[in-house]
């Protein structure tokens, strides 16, 4: 097509983007928020524009190597991740919108590559290994169908009829393989939306019996009371222990939940969306404060972000359109929204806050499936009223204590501050990928310096290679825990899936006390001599963390208080009970009944890619003779 054709076609387009579409069809139709919904719609394509340009940046351009060009190439990585042509979505929608032919350029470029990932049986494979993973063709389906759906006007008939053909063979494929015990829940539930929609479009039945079949499943996988969606594991409703179903809260929120919505507002289900509307207040109870959401005990914590998880697809479809039915959830879609746009470097979405500071480099992968979601945002923003975020979300509000029995996770809530405590005992990839457990401080976060403790694997283990980024030095656990270690072998409260909790909230205190036993990767105890009584105490001011020997060893053990701190903090040691991080919003001061000294490390701070923070490692040994180790947080 030549630009100035394709340019003609499309200028009118981008002066009402951002506007709903009804107020094109029917200037009468008046948006109840229509200066929050255009706000919403401009950083919205704003921050999808920063990610499109860094996208055609970093696509590879070498015509006479047809394994490479095309493909958006991940330097963080150092390969090419098979799902980049789910670029083609956002790609498209800012040719339509702009008029600028460099994006139409990269959308075709980078769909010609995806034949480098082509399975004669429809499918798409997620790496360029032909025998790697494929069932993520169900994704590819969805982010081609949309783009041809909304933008397909805009390419040349050959090009147009040559990508129907392959959308109708990757749908086929998804009808024919997937079944309601095909993969994990994500694939399965996602499929409800691919085959309706591309039913519709194809004008295809079977694909549209096969969804609502899928769909009449919905209900068997929502837990009580909470109505959260369970099935991320392999088998995906295998119990635990302690009877729990494997739950990821970053997979639900930034995945399955969207596909689940978006079906049932395409076939008007009323009933379904009142369940649905149910299941996002459960998952929503989990988003800090500030738009992050809280995977800290997910199943796949593996792959936890700040914002969510590393290759889903962000919360803004689902949040956004059941909106009218809970303002909150507007909120959700904007703070989330914001949260992505901080993390955003060097133009590409980082997998946490602080890649930036520690020098790491921002995987492809995150930003080409979160720009799907943002462009679909955009191509329906006629069906979206009470995006805002004047409501304030759940743990804004919240005080006290909310027991979540499904998951055995604890939300706790006092003047400024959050906490989660975990006592959940399911294990993605058994046995050693642990995420938060043990009833261990999953999570601290404050209103004037956010995040304090995050937790993450116990070990970084890239259980999903091609998923996850490698860890940049040392691997270092940042959840707060007690440790021992026996020659050489690491004993800890975070690999104890037996924990008892118990909280009380009393005269303004809330009083997490925990029982555990130092336990190993094996899940081997030190019996006797490894017991211990911790306690979480918050209140209006501080958080006391208390660490009591029960067994009978006399040292070895210390209490680790990873506190989070990006490099460039200013550090103090005031004195060897006490340290102080200078933050710009706050000073965030740890003081001990015993002393206290930072680890040594390669660089001024640690980072962990789960989910992506430095920390600064306070450690507290514990003393001959001494059982009980108390430490006391506050921000002033």
């Amino acid at each position: 097509m030549k630009r100035r054709s394709f340019t003609q076609l499309t200028a009118m387009a981008g002066l009402s983007f951002i506007l709903p579409h009804y107020g094109c069809k029917n200037s009468s139709h008046k948006s109840p928020n229509h200066a929050e919904l255009k706000a919403f719609g401009e950083s919205s394509l704003s921050l999808l524009t920063t990610w499109c340009d860094a996208m055609i940046r970093d696509q590879i351009n070498d015509p006479n190597d047809s394994v490479m060009h095309g493909a958006l190439y991940c330097h963080a990585c150092d390969l090419i991740h098979g799902r980049c042509p789910d670029a083609v979505y956002p790609f498209l929608y800012m040719a339509d919108t702009t008029g600028e032919q460099k994006y139409l350029d990269a959308a075709i470029k980078v769909m010609d590559w995806s034949e480098n990932v082509d399975k004669p049986d429809g499918s798409w494979t997620n790496m360029l290994d032909p025998k790697s993973w494929n069932g993520t063709t169900v994704f590819g389906a969805i982010a081609l169908g949309e783009a041809l759906h909304h933008h397909g006007h805009i390419l040349p008939n050959d090009i147009k009829e040559k990508w129907e053909k392959r959308l109708k063979r990757a749908i086929e494929y998804v009808y024919q393989k997937f079944d309601m015990h095909f993969s994990h829940i994500n694939y399965r539930f996602t499929a409800i939306y691919a085959l309706y929609f591309l039913g519709k479009h194809f004008n295809e039945d079977k694909y549209i019996t096969r969804s609502k079949e899928f769909a009449a499943e919905i209900p068997k996988w929502l837990t009580e009371p909470n109505k959260l969606l369970f099935g991320e594991d392999k088998p995906d409703n295998d119990k635990s222990a302690k009877g729990l179903y494997p739950i990821d809260l970053g997979y639900n929120v930034e995945e399955t939940l969207n596909a689940m919505v978006q079906y049932a507002v395409l076939e008007k289900d009323e009933e379904l969306l009142e369940l649905l509307t149910q299941s996002l207040n459960g998952h929503l109870a989990f988003m800090l404060p500030d738009g992050a959401w809280d995977n800290s005990y997910g199943t796949r914590q593996n792959k936890w972000t700040y914002w969510g998880s590393r290759t889903t697809d962000g919360c803004q479809p689902a949040f956004s359109l059941m909106a009218d039915r809970n303002p909150a959830f507007g909120t959700a879609a904007v703070l989330s929204t914001e949260l992505l746009e901080r993390c955003t470097v060097n133009g590409l979405l980082a997998g946490g806050l602080h890649y930036t500071s520690h020098g790491v480099k921002p995987c492809m992968h995150h930003t080409f499936a979160h720009a799907k979601n943002l462009t679909f945002v955009l191509d329906n923003m006629e069906q979206l009223q009470q995006v805002n975020k004047k409501t304030p979300l759940p743990r804004s509000t919240q005080d006290g204590v909310k027991h979540f029995p499904e998951l055995d996770v604890w939300l706790g809530a006092r003047g400024p501050w959050r906490n989660t405590v975990s006592s959940y005992d399911q294990i993605w990839k058994k046995p050693y990928s642990v995420a938060a457990t043990g009833g261990s401080l999953a999570v601290l976060w404050h209103e004037k310096v956010g995040p304090v403790f995050t937790a993450s694997m116990v070990e970084y283990i890239e259980v999903e290679p091609a998923n996850q980024q490698p860890q940049p030095g040392e691997d270092f656990c940042l959840t707060p825990r007690v440790e021992r270690y026996v020659d050489g072998v690491q004993f800890t409260n975070v690999q104890d899936l037996k924990a008892k909790v118990s909280v009380t909230d009393t005269d303004g205190v809330i009083d997490f006390a925990i029982s555990t036993a130092l336990t190993n990767r094996e899940k081997e105890t030190l019996k006797t001599d490894g017991d211990f009584q911790l306690n979480y105490s918050i209140d209006s001011d501080t958080t006391t963390i208390k660490a009591l020997r029960t067994g009978t060893a006399e040292n070895g053990d210390a209490l680790v208080l990873p506190v989070i701190s990006p490099t460039g903090e200013k550090v103090v040691i005031s004195s060897e009970n006490q340290i102080k991080i200078h933050k710009p919003e706050g000073i965030v001061t740890i003081t001990s009944n015993v002393p206290m000294q930072i680890k040594e490390m390669e660089k001024e701070r640690i980072f962990n890619q789960v989910p992506g923070m430095e920390v600064v490692p306070i450690m507290v040994s514990f003393p001959e003779g001494i059982k009980e180790v108390i430490c006391t947080l506050a921000i002033i």
